[in-house]
């Protein structure tokens, strides 16, 4: 018998953890994504998206052999039709593990050995290809090529609908409030909402974030039922990719849309945040913002 997701992630979460301060790529836990995709009717074969996980780990550092500190912020970015995601309290420890691992003889030769070891270790962990960039301060300013603003044009839709005027009374993902209408002239549906809250599958801890919606074709969702249904995830225990393949999931069979996208940009937590992404096709990616080379800018709670 298969363990559960519980057992799986349970390693970490919810455990006191005592941080390596040298290398360990032992501390990386995997959890199988069809233990929760079942539960949606969601074909492991024949999936309804493609994708990406896209993380932001604020806290890497490593040193050189000559023991100078070198830090960064890391973004890594690997696909959705991967068997498994990578616990996040796992990967918080294991990239706190080269905290005192001397690494290269020089900063350039140290980046490159974070990048290229986190690279491999992920990748031959979830069993797909792991892209990692580590960013430092130093390459980072207002006017760097390598900044990114995502989901430009969305509308939040606090500025649609009055939400004081709205009845909510449902906090455990009801995808029956969601009403669908004709669009108007066949325009592109993009909404942003700040309401999105869900809690760890394992702790129970609060998540925060941020979710962007694209919906292309004859129908859409109206304002005010896609506020109902965001504030209905407000009690669910699941992980962040779960949360964002579920929205999708229920959007799109709602809708039954020409393309779908679904982005969650949640609020970090252990020093790392959480960013998953879905959609119908590929023209409805960014590149920039899964490429792991750009730095995307932070919502109001990143």
């Amino acid at each position: 018998m298969s363990k559960s997701v519980v057992e799986i992630a349970g390693k970490h979460l919810g455990a006191n953890s005592t941080y390596s301060e040298n290398y360990d790529y032992d501390l990386l836990v995997r959890v199988p994504r069809n233990l929760n995709r079942e539960a949606y009717d969601i074909d492991e074969t024949n999936l309804p998206f493609i994708g990406y996980d896209v993380w932001n780990a604020y806290e890497v550092s490593a040193i050189t052999k000559s023991g100078r500190p070198v830090t960064g912020m890391m973004k890594i970015s690997y696909p959705c039709n991967s068997k498994y995601h990578v616990e996040s309290k796992s990967i918080k420890l294991y990239l706190n593990s080269f905290n005192m691992t001397r690494l290269g003889t020089t900063e350039e030769k140290c980046v490159s050995a974070i990048e290229t070891m986190t690279s491999s270790d992920l990748s031959n962990l979830l069993e797909c290809e792991v892209k990692c960039k580590l960013h430092r301060t130093v390459d980072y300013g207002p006017f760097s090529e390598n900044n990114h603003i995502p989901f430009q044009g969305f509308i939040n839709i606090e500025t649609l609908t009055n939400l004081d005027h709205i009845e909510f009374n449902t906090y455990k993902s009801d995808a029956s409030q969601l009403e669908v209408v004709d669009t108007k002239d066949g325009q592109l549906t993009l909404l942003h909402s700040d309401l999105l809250r869900s809690n760890c599958r394992v702790t129970n801890q609060p998540d925060w974030g941020d979710v962007y919606i694209c919906i292309d074709g004859d129908k859409t969702i109206t304002p005010e039922s896609l506020a109902k249904y965001i504030v209905s995830h407000r009690q669910v225990s699941h992980f962040h990719e779960e949360i964002c393949e579920m929205i999708f999931k229920h959007i799109h069979d709602a809708v039954k849309p020409k393309g779908l996208m679904v982005a969650c940009l949640y609020t970090r937590r252990g020093g790392i945040d959480i960013n998953p992404i879905r959609a119908t096709h590929k023209h409805l990616f960014e590149t920039e913002f899964i490429s792991p080379e750009f730095i995307n800018e932070k919502t109001l709670r990143q």
